[in-house]
């Protein structure tokens, strides 16, 4: 039985496959266009997920969508006509393309499908069905089943699926019930990216920038949000005043009220952040964290489980996350780590195979359903090879062991090491397969790798990668976090004084004062978003670790995704080398092929990479 999960058509498009309940495959489609948060149809992800299943297109017997069209419709329907006459602007914007494609998602599916099996010389073609699934049901559905856990309560929170905003529930055995949900216009996600607009960050993109600037910041303004903009209840229920916010129907997440509440107009996007931005993104955040609190709390007392499995965008905020884990009611806690849109079409299929179909789930262990998150392509290290000497690389290959003490070298040198191997990740973090790495004892590390080589804003902390067996020596956390979605304090023995260096630092100059022995990775919090390296998840990044750790005596790396601003997430040897190219980054590592900066030919193309992502 293969099932093929699709999400599409708003952001962050993918696919995945699923053969008899197992997960072979899954992927973003904009890691093979180059296009960031591509919505389109996921043609080339499902393409790959076909190959990497050794299937064709008439091979597939169920498409999951992530979503029920109909339903999506009839609340932008509602919300329209609730609103009118404003939102005129928005609605002539949106009808025509619900009217033309997104009410008839099956002809889509048909037309892309038949096409695809066209390319692969298959003659059948999809003869299947098509499954729809509810947007909140497939988030819980991609939370619960791939979990490690037995039983589970499930909360997901985002910005909004048909109607719903939130969900919450339990899961045992292949059962998946949700309870109750809050819906919309009030929305946790909602709120936060209207936020997020309001500092001048980009919505569904930017929420990362805005959980990052808060620790500069104080939550001077979280009384003001209570006052006037959110009625919180106890059980993490809310009501927003939308006399403040734009977004049901306008073209903006804010409106007059909002800027006059918050004493001025919104940042433009590259303006200078001033101590109001980083204020306000301090008090959103502790907002966000208090309400999340409050729904995991009525989650257990409504379910009596003691584990918890999160998704939906809201649960990639993973200060959030640590503080659900370190106060709140569950024992474990276990978060989908592709748990925005992209993991709906993982969700869809989960639910496709469990729910609809009614087959059994697979025994739990100690580990989870994910493989690591490695569902997306892998190359040899030949199919390198082929590209590196067409483009007149120069370049040697050595064993893994030689491979391995030698990167560790250069990294303990302080060099940026563009790391490229294995299968590549599933979301939204780079997990050591398509990674830049980099020396966190050196204080410098941070503003060189955002400045230089990311071309983003200096203030963005990195995250640590750290031996599992070691993590608890460095951060108080005493759990895995495999996927980068826990923020744990340094532990106090291994942070410095600020003294002097730091005395009346204020705002983004914060960043300037080392607090820790691995300072590169310490936010100004004291603060770190912890990957957790196990040697059974990812041999080789272990291994790398390890070295380093041997030579240094910090058994940590730096690890951010391997793309600039802009760009998404490398996906093929191509990518890596023109990413390479384009930056300040020292040495390229493909499979077992180095490449030092210094040793290849100048780059030469039509865009000025460096100009166009200057920041101040």
């Amino acid at each position: 039985m293969n099932i093929l999960g699709v999400s599409a058509f708003y952001h962050d498009s993918a696919a995945c496959l699923l053969m008899d309940g197992r997960l072979i495959a899954a992927a973003q489609e904009e890691r093979f266009t180059r296009k960031k948060h591509d919505p389109g149809f996921p043609y080339h992800a499902t393409a790959y997920c076909l190959k990497a299943g050794g299937i064709k297109v008439s091979d597939v017997d169920y498409v999951a969508f992530y979503d029920k069209p109909l339903l999506k419709f009839e609340r932008l329907l509602e919300t329209y006509l609730s609103y009118a006459p404003r939102g005129l602007a928005s609605f002539l914007m949106a009808m025509p393309v619900w009217l033309k494609d997104k009410l008839f998602l099956h002809r889509i599916f048909g037309r892309e499908l038949k096409y695809l099996a066209g390319e692969l010389g298959d003659e059948g073609g999809f003869r299947g069905k098509y499954l729809f699934v509810e947007h909140h049901e497939s988030h819980a559905a991609s939370a619960f089943y791939p979990s490690p856990f037995d039983r589970a309560a499930v909360l997901t929170v985002d910005g909004v699926g048909e109607w719903a905003t939130a969900s919450g529930g339990a899961g045992s055995g292949n059962g998946l019930e949700l309870s109750y949900e809050l819906r919309f216009p009030h929305s946790l996600g909602l709120l936060y990216s209207a936020f997020t607009y309001f500092t001048g960050f980009k919505v569904n993109s930017g929420e990362y920038k805005l959980m990052g600037l808060a620790p500069y910041g104080e939550p001077k303004y979280a009384g003001v949000i209570y006052d006037n903009l959110v009625d919180l209840k106890e059980d993490g229920s809310f009501r927003m005043n939308m006399d403040y916010f734009d977004y049901p129907v306008g073209l903006r997440m804010t409106g007059e009220r909002f800027s006059k509440l918050f004493g001025g107009p919104p940042r433009k996007p590259e303006d200078r952040i001033t101590q109001r931005e980083m204020d306000i993104a301090s008090s959103i955040q502790a907002v966000t964290e208090d309400i999340m609190l409050k729904m995991a709390g009525h989650l257990h007392r409504e379910t009596g489980e003691e584990n918890l499995c999160l998704a939906g965008g809201v649960a990639l905020n993973c200060v959030a996350n640590g503080r659900i884990l370190r106060e709140g009611p569950f024992k474990r806690l276990w978060v989908q780590p592709a748990s925005g849109d992209a993991g709906g079409a993982l969700g869809a299929a989960y639910s496709a195979w469990h729910k609809y179909l009614g087959n059994k789930r697979q025994a739990a262990g100690d580990r989870d359903g994910m493989a690591g998150s490695y569902l997306g392509p892998s190359f040899t290290d030949e199919e390198a090879k082929q590209y590196l000497d067409k483009l007149g690389a120069d370049y040697e290959c050595l064993s893994e062991s030689g491979l391995i003490e030698k990167t560790a070298g250069y990294l303990s040198e302080e060099k940026v090491v563009g790391w490229f191997q294995g299968r590549m990740e599933f979301g939204p973090r780079a997990l050591g397969n398509r990674s830049i790495l980099g020396d966190p004892r050196s204080p410098a590390t941070q503003t060189v790798m955002n400045l230089k080589i990311k071309f983003r804003e200096s203030f963005r902390p990195f995250a640590p990668a750290v031996l599992m067996e070691k993590a608890s020596e460095y951060f108080d956390l005493d759990v895995e976090s495999p996927y980068m979605l826990l923020v744990a304090p340094v532990k106090e023995d291994k942070r410095v004084s600020v003294g002097d260096s730091g005395i009346g630092l204020e705002g983004l100059d914060k960043l300037k004062a080392a607090r820790s022995v691995i300072p590169a990775v310490t936010h100004v919090d004291y603060s770190a978003r912890v990957q957790t390296v196990n040697r059974d998840d990812n041999p080789k990044f272990h291994a790398l670790i390890e070295a380093f750790g041997r030579k240094t005596g910090c058994p940590v790396l730096v690890n951010t995704s391997f793309n600039v601003r802009g760009e998404p997430i490398v996906c093929s040897p191509e990518d890596a080398y023109r990413c390479f190219m384009r930056t300040e980054m020292d040495v390229l590592v493909i499979g077992n092929c180095i490449l030092e900066k210094g040793k290849q030919k100048p780059w030469r193309e039509g865009r000025d990479w460096r100009r166009e992502f200057e920041l101040d």
